[in-house]
Order: structure tokens, then C-alpha cells, then sequence
């Protein structure tokens, strides 16, 4: 069954083709994921252990980065619509590598955990000014 056009979303629908463009772009997806989530994970670690340093502010901007980037497209991440638009029938990686319930409510966890980090941080950062006052 050939590909055809959508026009009310511009991606191909139908079988995927496996380009070496379309590999690419999940192998880069991927990366970006991991990374994103790795830099997620460091700073729960460093919140939790009170280290509001250069490392954390560093991963706190990757997080900070890919989170304007993600609502700034509509709540959708980019690679997933270039993914799409290469033939791919779902752009995610997400859903390679988690449970279904996972990845279909990752958002919904991540925030909280976003937001936890910025509370552990703030936490740190502010007992620090106060011992840095005494």
C-alpha cells in the first residue's frame, strides 16, 4: 500500500519507509531523550543531596531548553513531526522503549518532577545565602 499525503497534518501516512534519514533522526530522538532524562534523574540526585552547583545549573538549562522547546511546538517535540514527516507512522521514541502507560503519560510525570527539582534547588540555593549571611 503506497504512502499518501495528509493534508490537514503535512507527514506521510501509511507503512514507514526505513531511510537512512528517518534512522538518523530516531538515533539523534533517541539521544536527546536520554539526555534530557538523564539531566532530569542528576538533578533529583543533586536537589535531594543539597548540590546546587554548576553541574546542576548546567543540567537545570539542558531541562529548561527542551522544555520551551517542547511547549513552544504545541506540547509535541519537533523530531517526532520530522520523524513523521520522513514516513514514519509514530515520530516517537518514547514508546520504544517504555510501557504504553508510561509513555503515553510522560508529560503528566515529568512536570512534577520538573517542578520538584526547581523546589529542591531553590531550597538549597536560599539555605546557602543564609549561611553565607552569618
Amino acid at each position: 500500500m503506497p504512502a499518501t499525503w495528509n493534508r490537514e497534518h503535512p507527514r506521510r501516512t501509511g507503512p514507514a519507509r526505513t531511510s537512512g534519514a528517518l534512522i538518523a533522526i530516531k538515533v539523534v530522538h533517541t539521544l536527546v531523550w536520554l539526555s534530557v532524562e538523564s539531566c532530569v534523574a542528576y538533578l533529583l540526585y543533586a536537589g535531594f543531596a543539597k548540590r546546587s552547583d554548576r553541574r546542576a545549573a548546567i543540567a537545570g538549562a539542558v531541562v529548561v531548553t527542551e522544555c520551551t522547546v517542547f511547549v513552544a511546538n504545541g506540547l509535541r517535540c519537533p523530531l517526532t513531526d520530522v520523524a513523521e514527516s520522513l514516513g514514519d507512522d509514530h515520530g516517537s521514541v518514547t514508546d520504544i522503549y517504555l510501557p504504553p502507560w508510561l509513555a503515553r503519560n510522560l508529560p503528566a510525570i515529568h512536570v512534577p518532577l520538573v517542578i520538584l527539582t526547581i523546589v529542591l534547588h531553590l531550597r538549597n540555593l536560599a539555605r546557602r545565602g543564609r549561611h553565607a549571611q552569618a
